[in-house]
């Protein structure tokens, strides 16, 4: 009669799993030494048993096959990550270049293309659209302009300022030329000899209301009596 089968599950009596664990740890050992013997394989094998205790066998140094595990598995992992890592960017670029098509037919409907082959309800939705967009812009065009002239206001406001400003200094320099215009007359009319600095000659005329106007003379002699020519500061209305 040959062996029966034995059911792959846990054994419940511990010496029965005891010595099964033996046997079959050896065996596996036994394994894989052979099969690193016979086909030049590096080959580690660690095995804990139920109580922790560890049994291994390695055809060379078990730290340098536990090394070239984990660069292995890393390489392996890299790779995968970038086999990922490509088809991702290869769904993206299919889903964009499916989206940028998408854009290019809509486009060329708005421009009035390609109409050929819609009906009546999809006509209907591309007007509508058009009407939306059509008061879209022009709703930014009059926000534009109220910008603009917002910002002529503003400037207008300051130029009108800036005038007023120059108004005053105007009333203020033609208040500070009549006051010299009345000190200037006013001492020739107290005394008809009165002091007119030398190089300036006051008008005849009686007329008052009028600016004083300095004129500036060619430069002569040092004094005006005896110099040939005759122009000086003449203050005038």
């Amino acid at each position: 009669m040959g062996r029966g089968k034995i059911a792959i599950k846990r054994i419940d009596n511990s010496t029965s799993r005891q010595v099964t664990f033996s046997k079959r740890r050896n065996g596996l050992l036994k394994k894989a030494k052979e099969l690193s013997i016979l086909c030049d394989a590096d080959v580690g094998v660690m095995v804990f048993s139920s109580t922790g205790k560890l049994h291994e066998y390695s055809s060379n140094s078990m730290k340098s096959i536990i090394e070239r595990y984990n660069k292995t598995k890393e390489e392996h992992q890299q790779q995968f990550n970038l086999g990922s890592e490509i088809t991702f960017w290869q769904r993206e670029a299919a889903t964009l270049s499916q989206q940028l098509q998408e854009l290019q037919n809509n486009h060329r409907k708005l421009m009035g293309e390609e109409l050929c082959g819609l009906n009546a309800e999809d006509l209907q939705r591309l007007e509508s659209q058009l009407e939306n967009s059509l008061q879209g812009v022009r709703l930014k065009k009059d926000n534009i302009l109220a910008e603009e002239i917002q910002e002529l206001n503003r400037k207008g406001n300051f130029i009108h300022q800036e005038n007023v400003q120059l108004y005053k200094k105007v009333k203020l320099i033609e208040q500070e030329n009549m006051e010299l215009c009345r000190k200037a007359y006013g001492t020739r009319g107290s005394n008809g000899n009165g002091y007119v600095p030398r190089g300036f000659a006051i008008s005849t005329d009686d007329q008052l209301d009028g600016p004083i106007q300095l004129q500036l003379s060619t430069p002569g002699s040092e004094y005006p009596e005896k110099s040939t020519d005759q122009s000086r500061y003449i203050i005038t209305k």
